[in-house]
């Protein structure tokens, strides 16, 4: 956890008192494009607007041209739709595991 937080370049969080309740985790040029590569709140308090609020203040941080892009947790694929994401079906994967093709 530590290095996935060290290594990102833009971090927001909620709290509640002195309770981390939720977070946006991102790497970021804040010119072109930002990767939303994790977002989470506590299931004490989803459905409160916490997350939207995060992605709120994480595309607050971007440059005026940023597209904001994530990658969908199945469970939460059709949340994004509903906060006014645009599905894109052009996405690519290489898991940990996969090696580049060598002709």
């Amino acid at each position: 956890m530590q290095g996935m937080i060290s290594n990102s370049n833009l971090v927001i969080t909620a709290w509640i008192e002195n309770n981390l309740v939720g977070i946006s985790r991102c790497v970021t040029d804040f010119h072109f494009c930002c990767y939303l590569s994790d977002l989470a709140v506590d299931s004490s308090y989803q459905k409160d607007g916490i997350g939207r609020q995060l992605q709120i203040k994480t595309q607050e941080q971007l440059g005026p041209k940023c597209v904001l892009i994530l990658l969908a947790a199945p469970a939460a694929n059709s949340y994004y739709e509903h906060v006014g994401y645009t599905n894109n079906e052009r996405c690519w994967v290489l898991n940990r595991n996969e090696k580049i093709n060598i002709p």
